[in-house]
């Protein structure tokens, strides 16, 4: 009997977008090794939280991104999501940087749900990975946490909080392309050995990396610089 019942099935499923899709990531907490798996991550993230590569001056690469990828496309975003709020939790109590702000859980569920609907029981292609991670930097770091951080500093400090933060913005932007690229060598590092360890159903890796591949994570990347632009020219 296979440690991971649900996962390593060989189901492979197109997009997210089924019934069969969600009862399989639901099906994931009645495996007791699955949530084991979930809590050994969990730990993981929040050892690593304060870790991070520094690539320049106030510019760092932090970690615990792949870890959160990892195991989001293993146990899906059910289990994701319960996972992302206990070490957003677990973080906070055991290494605060700051006094606890409820709604900062929202941006570590919702990056988490993100990487597990991108990467569940999916054949993992390079775009799969470059629109995952563009959403989190986009969709998360900017345009979700942005009224996150404006609320933050209102109710617990009393001050204001523009709503374009220029270097956070700059720090997504800068950080995207080369988050992207890494993430792809890390997952096709690990997924071949995941699926010969009966972790992960097989066939999942399509990561070529391809000049399409290249041409959208640079289109993106000049979305992202043309935003900032148009913000700079009107402020």
């Amino acid at each position: 009997m296979s440690a991971f019942p649900d996962t390593t099935s060989g189901k492979l499923f197109p997009s997210p977008f089924s019934r069969a899709y969600w009862r399989a990531a639901a099906g994931e907490f009645r495996s007791l090794k699955m949530l084991v798996f979930a809590a050994l991550v969990v730990a993981l993230r929040v050892a690593l939280k304060s870790v991070s590569i520094p690539i320049a001056a106030d510019l760092r690469i932090g970690v615990g991104f792949f870890v959160n990828a990892f195991g989001s496309m293993v146990y899906g975003p059910v289990v994701a999501i319960a996972a992302a709020a206990v070490s957003d939790t677990l973080g906070a109590l055991l290494f605060p940087t700051g006094a606890y702000f409820f709604p900062f859980i929202f941006t570590e569920i919702a990056g988490s749900l993100i990487f597990a609907l991108f990467l569940y029981r999916a054949r993992i292609t390079a775009l799969r990975v470059i629109l995952s991670r563009f959403c989190i930097d986009f969709f998360v770091n900017i345009v979700l946490q942005t009224p996150i951080m404006m609320a933050y500093y209102q109710i617990m400090l009393g001050k204001s909080y523009r709503v374009f933060h220029l270097p956070r913005i700059i720090k997504n932007l800068v950080m995207f392309p080369v988050e992207s690229v890494l993430l792809i060598l890390f997952l096709r590092l690990v997924i071949r050995p995941m699926e010969q360890a009966g972790v992960l159903p097989r066939g999942m890796d399509q990561m070529t990396f391809t000049r399409k591949n290249v041409t959208v994570l640079a289109g993106l990347t000049l979305v992202g610089v043309a935003v900032l632009l148009l913000y700079l020219r009107q402020a």
